[in-house]
């Protein structure tokens, strides 16, 4: 008679609770590790410390079938695949947010730190450190403002957009906006090549058809005399 051979799984598909988050996360472990090592990687997982860790099992119906006492113990012995563990830390304190004294930084204090983001920024001058960048963006600013000075509601325009097709279409908005600072033009185009119908974060700054409407940096705007284009020329079929 042939003998039976059992086969284990490489790796065990359980869900991990803790006392920290009641959301359940998915993980997957090998099954030929300890339980020990197992809270190891727990403790990465949930922040409780392995030696004064208790893993709980529980069922799909959410019933308890005790603890994970022996360390020793591999995981493929003690454990099947679909189970939830329950990690606690005996040794954690637990108290109120209420209880604590919220303790906020002063500008002045925050701009005195050496080991902050801005710190960083500042010493290798990145973003609003950095002068060459804000000279640019500066300048920008200044050519949108005159821009947008050019520009009329009513007018026909040609969107030039770098590394996108031209785009035909009616200015519907000229002016500063609460979703982004500086100038903008509001465009209605021709064909649903926008992103909405004039309304953003909740204001509506003009009205059009859905994914007609887009804004566009005054500086990427041309008007004049520029009709509406067929999608396909007389030429294509």
């Amino acid at each position: 008679m042939a003998g039976v051979i059992v086969t284990h799984p490489d790796f065990i598909a359980v869900s991990i609770t803790s006392a920290v988050s009641s959301v359940a996360s998915e993980k997957r472990f090998p099954s030929h590790i300890t339980v020990r090592e197992l809270k190891g990687k727990l403790e990465m997982i949930t922040g409780a410390s392995m030696d004064s860790m208790v893993i709980e099992i529980f069922n799909d119906q959410n019933n308890s079938l005790g603890k994970l006492s022996r360390d020793e113990a591999v995981l493929r012995d003690v454990l099947e695949n679909g189970l939830r563990l329950h990690v606690t830390d005996t040794n954690a304190v637990s108290f109120n947010e209420g209880d604590v004294q919220k303790y906020e930084m002063s500008k002045e204090e925050y701009d005195a730190r050496e080991d902050s983001v801005q710190a960083f920024k500042k010493r290798n001058k990145l973003g609003r450190f950095n002068p060459e960048l804000q000279a640019k963006l500066a300048a920008f600013e200044e050519e949108n403002k005159e821009k947008a000075s050019k520009i009329s509601v009513g007018d026909r325009c040609e969107v030039r957009t770098p590394n996108q097709p031209f785009r035909r279409g009616q200015v519907k908005y000229v002016g500063e906006t609460n979703f982004k600072v500086g100038y903008w033009v509001g465009i209605e185009f021709d064909d649903p090549l926008g992103k909405h119908d004039g309304l953003v974060e909740g204001k509506r700054y003009f009205t059009c058809k859905p994914k007609y409407g887009a804004f566009i940096q005054p500086r990427y705007v041309e008007v004049g005399d520029f009709p509406p284009e067929a999608l396909f020329s007389d030429d294509e079929i």
